[in-house]
Parts: C-alpha cells; sequence; structure tokens
C-alpha cells in the first residue's frame, strides 16, 4: 500500500519555530454571543518549515471537458525553471482530511453581495460533508478578522456567513490571504490545505507587499479556489499600482535611458553605464539566464491585475468570476466536483536554489489539457516559510 500525501510531508518535513504563545480569539454572531473560540498567532508571526517536497494537485480535462481520471506519473512531465523532474503520484487523496478558510471580503464594494453568502451551507456540505474536516471563516476590509475558528461542524460555518457585516471602504485582499495561510499553518499535516476566497479582484490597503504576498501564496502546499468580481472603485485602481513599485527597471522598460522625473519634476539620469544597464536587462530579461526571475516578475504582474486569479493559477486551485448567487452556487459546486478528482503529484527539485520556481506541467497525450499550480518559493536555507 502506498503511503499517503500526509506522510511523506511528514517525513520531509522539519520544524523550527519559536513560538509565542497563541492568542485565543473570539468572534461574536450577531446576537452578541460568542462563537467558538480559536487559537491563532497574529498574522506578523512566521513559521519556518525546512522541506525538500513540492506538492502539485492537477485536474486534467479533454476536448469536451470531461475530466480524466486514469493516468499515471509516467503520463505527466513537469519542469522546474525548465529542467525536467521525477514525479511520483500519490494515491487514494480523495479521502483525506482537509482544512478550509472561507475567506470573504466585507468591505469596499463587497457590501452589496453579502446578502448572496447566504445559505451556503448544503453546498459546503456537498463539498467537505464526505471527508473529515475542519473550516474557518475569515473575514476582511482593511484588517483580516477570524469569524469563526476551525470546527467541523458546517452549521456554525453556515451561521457566520449568515450573518455578515458591511466592513470599511478597504478591501486588503493580500492581507487576509497571508492571513489564512498562517492559520492552516497550524493545522495537522495529516489535512490538505485550502483557501475559498470571495473578493474583489484587485487590493485595497493591504500591509503586505507585493513580493511577501507572493511568498506567502506560491511557499505552501495551499489549493486557492476563488471567485472574484471587479470593482470599478478609482481608490483601488491607486492602490494596485502602487505595487509596481518593486519590479526592476525603468518605467519605459528596462532597456530605456529614461528614468522618469523625481517628485520635484526634475528628469532622472541614469546611475549605470548604457553598457552595464544593457548587461543587467539581459540577465533579467532572456531566458535561460533568468528564468526564475522572469517568472517571479510575472507572477508580480499577473496578481497586481488579478489577484483572484492569479493566486488560483500559482496554487492549482481553480478561479471563477463572480456573476450572481444562482452562478456561485455553480461554481461551488463544480469546486465540489473537483476537489476529490485531482490528481496529486509530487516531486523533489532537483536544483533548489533560493527564490522563485517556476513549474509547468503538462501531459504527454494530445488532445488533453492540465491544470495546476506555476510556481513555489524556496528560502535561502533551502526551506520554505509561511507568513
Amino acid at each position: 500500500m502506498m503511503k499517503s500525501i500526509a506522510a511523506l510531508l511528514l517525513l520531509a518535513t522539519t520544524a523550527a519555530l519559536a513560538q509565542t504563545p497563541a492568542v485565543p480569539l473570539q468572534a461574536r454572531s450577531a446576537n452578541g454571543q460568542a462563537q467558538e473560540p480559536s487559537t491563532s498567532l497574529p498574522p506578523t508571526s512566521m513559521l519556518t518549515v525546512n522541506s525538500n517536497l513540492v506538492v502539485v494537485p492537477a485536474l486534467v480535462r479533454a476536448k469536451d471537458g470531461h475530466l480524466v481520471y486514469t493516468l499515471k506519473a509516467d503520463d505527466f512531465l513537469l519542469t522546474d525553471d525548465g529542467v525536467a523532474q521525477n514525479l511520483h503520484l500519490e494515491q487514494d487523496t480523495g479521502s483525506q482530511p482537509m482544512a478550509m478558510v472561507i475567506v470573504v471580503q466585507t468591505g469596499g464594494d463587497a457590501a452589496v453581495h453579502l446578502d448572496q453568502y447566504q445559505h451556503l451551507g448544503p453546498l459546503l456540505d456537498n463539498m467537505l460533508g464526505a471527508i473529515n474536516h475542519q473550516v474557518a471563516v475569515v473575514g476582511f476590509d482593511s484588517t483580516p478578522i477570524l469569524l469563526h475558528g476551525f470546527t467541523p461542524n458546517l452549521d456554525y460555518i453556515n451561521h457566520s456567513l449568515d450573518t455578515l457585516f458591511p466592513g470599511d471602504q478597504h478591501a486588503a485582499v493580500f492581507d487576509a490571504i497571508a492571513y489564512a495561510v498562517d492559520l492552516l499553518s497550524k493545522q495537522p499535516t495529516t489535512y490538505r490545505r485550502s483557501i475559498l476566497l470571495l473578493s474583489q479582484t484587485t487590493d485595497d490597503g493591504s500591509h503586505t507587499s507585493l513580493l511577501d504576498a507572493l511568498h506567502a501564496i506560491s511557499d505552501t502546499n495551499t489549493v486557492i479556489y476563488s471567485v472574484g468580481f471587479h470593482t470599478t472603485a478609482t481608490e483601488s485602481r491607486k492602490e494596485a499600482a502602487k505595487f509596481s513599485s518593486d519590479e526592476p527597471g525603468p518605467q519605459h522598460g528596462c532597456f530605456s535611458r529614461d528614468m522618469g522625473t523625481d517628485a520635484n519634476g526634475k528628469k532622472i539620469k541614469p546611475t549605470e553605464s548604457v553598457g552595464a544597464q544593457d548587461l543587467n536587462c539581459a540577465e533579467e530579461l532572456l531566458p535561460p539566464l533568468r528564468l526564475a526571475h522572469i517568472a517571479e516578475i510575472a507572477a508580480r504582474r499577473a496578481l497586481r491585475s488579478n489577484i483572484s486569479k492569479s493566486v488560483a493559477h500559482l496554487t492549482g486551485g481553480e478561479y471563477f468570476k463572480f456573476k450572481n448567487a444562482k452562478t456561485l452556487d455553480q461554481d461551488l459546486l463544480t469546486i465540489a466536483n473537483h476537489i476529490p478528482n485531482r490528481y496529486v503529484l509530487s516531486f523533489q527539485p532537483s536544483s533548489p536554489t533560493p527564490g522563485f520556481h517556476s513549474i509547468v506541467l503538462s501531459v504527454r497525450y494530445k488532445g488533453l489539457s492540465v491544470d495546476a499550480r506555476n510556481g513555489y518559493w524556496i528560502n535561502p536555507d533551502q526551506g520554505s516559510s509561511t507568513p
């Protein structure tokens, strides 16, 4: 009998953490009564895990859209920064327990959608009822708040979703995701980890930087399923534009000598020679010299333009456009059908260099398409960390 993915993760992982005492968080329902308490570290704490195993959930479809279940490990080809890797296919993962955090935006434009998140109990039961599960709810506006700690009782979760209140005018999506990842990091290693994200597609007000958000999302084995709605708020677009500041190169392109103007309107002079600038740009933009760096820049740009879609692709989950309550029900039914029917592949990186790694997974047969995570993160100590 093949070992489960949980056993592999446990064997491949050693944890080093000087934890502060857990702080009990307690949410209150609409009638003011305290809900079940949950222990949680603040989102600023750091869990460090040294691991050499990367888990890659994958969904395979035929041309007609039907799912394909009969493939073996040799039927897949995976490259890590362009280098082919040896794959292992886990067996019988559909019955493995799951820990899920439902992350719901309550601030900004989300206020008009809150009533559409009510009465999701039957859908959640369809999604998780057949397996052992622990579910928590996080609401967020400018700050993520634990509305209900992990519980196997979906009635409590449904009540939390039925009694959501509008928040302030912001939507700190990156902060909320990082907070949810931190909550999941404390769940048993025998549990699969997932996030159901219901939010707008752009960030507005996060303290988490774009690079830190990419780090938090891509260095865990957490699958994110997202249903995103677009916002017309100009402030959100302004906030999203701020995240471009940490990308390398002048504003008109890496090879451009136009560095723009400073705060006083004076033209900024280049600080390096033309030759040095061209060499640095070649290292950043021309594969295979900096393939991993190119992938990191692409991932950061994608996060800036559509968080919901990008986090799903980074983690091997799925993205759906939010339209109304009816389509939300259909999307959750689709997720429920796909959760137990994903292949779970794993590999040990042959070159575990620090930084962002680009993953490309394909199937060796024509006419089949595969959806899988497209990146992960390795720390300088060859481990992964979850903020």
